[in-house]
């Protein structure tokens, strides 16, 4: 693997994808950003957002998060992310690996619950630590 090209994680939800980037050494994940839109069905602004990102960063590979239920199995998110997915390689001609993201965040909530980030403004910053996560477990599991 070209340790070169950084890995970009991506929370794609249904107003926002949250983003994260990982270090050159594809060892750790830090938060980016959080692209916000205003309509779930607009995503111009998000693709040029990310490719922006993909030229900054020099990513080489996109995880994105995959939102299966807690019993495994694959509801409506599921397909949007896999459309998703689909609009991404075509954009960015980049490998997308799907990352099962079930307890991602979750573990971004009891993250900012024990820095004391209040109730009221984990929403602005749980996409971001949600795609964190996300890419985090990607990038260990590459070390197994």
């Amino acid at each position: 693997m070209d340790t070169t090209n950084r890995i970009l994680g991506l929370d794609y939800g249904t107003k926002t994808v949250g983003v994260a980037i990982s270090d050159p050494l594809l060892l750790t994940a830090q938060g980016v950003e959080i692209i916000r839109r205003e309509k779930p069905s607009k995503l111009r602004k998000t693709l040029a957002r990310i490719d922006e990102l993909i030229e900054t960063y020099q990513v080489g590979r996109i995880v994105l998060g995959y939102p299966k239920n807690m019993n495994g199995t694959e509801g409506n998110r599921c397909q949007e992310t896999e459309e998703f997915k689909i609009m991404l390689e075509n954009r960015t001609h980049l490998e997308v690996v799907l990352w099962d993201e079930r307890l991602s965040t979750v573990a971004a909530d009891k993250v900012m619950m024990e820095t004391g980030i209040r109730r009221e403004h984990r929403k602005e910053y749980v996409d971001e630590i949600a795609a964190m996560y996300i890419l985090q477990g990607y990038l260990d599991s590459l070390k197994n």
